[in-house]
């Protein structure tokens, strides 16, 4: 299995890296959490209504969690947190959270262990390779990205 992967140039004029190309994943589709249900009954003696539900409640705690101020940490997966955008207060007594909070939302980050030599591992992302997505083979997605044809 490979990442897929679309280059870009870097246009930017005040880039000191423009002309520059660099690589961004692309994805495929989405995969929803009835697929996943359905992949973990094929997988395991769990029917697919018990692992949806499990999944179905695993979001609402999740939230839950994350809403009261906790770090939500799943071994094997990684990490979710909160996470504010501001605008500045001139002082700390002006800040409000009605005019400077201006969003939120939640940030992942996966589990990563280290080996005996220093080697950073991340549970998702070892062992996986990169794959330029095909040049011909591709629709818009809907999303102004692009999608190759399965």
């Amino acid at each position: 299995m490979a990442v897929l992967y679309k280059l870009y140039q870097d246009n930017r004029d005040n880039s000191k890296h423009k002309g520059e190309w660099y690589a961004r994943a692309k994805t495929l589709d989405t995969v929803t959490l009835n697929e996943i249900a359905q992949r973990i009954q094929d997988n395991t003696t769990a029917k697919k209504a018990d692992a949806l539900a499990v999944l179905t409640e695993m979001v609402e705690v999740v939230r839950d969690y994350l809403q009261k101020s906790y770090r939500v940490k799943i071994d094997g997966l990684g990490s979710f947190k909160m996470s504010l955008k501001t605008a500045p207060a001139a002082t700390a007594k002006e800040f409000s959270a009605s005019k400077n909070i201006k969003s939120m939302r939640a940030l992942f980050q996966e589990d990563v262990s280290i080996d005996k030599n220093g080697k950073r591992n991340y549970s998702l992302s070892s062992g996986a390779s990169a794959k330029e997505l095909p040049k011909n083979a591709v629709v818009t997605d809907g999303e102004g990205g692009d999608t190759p044809t399965p």
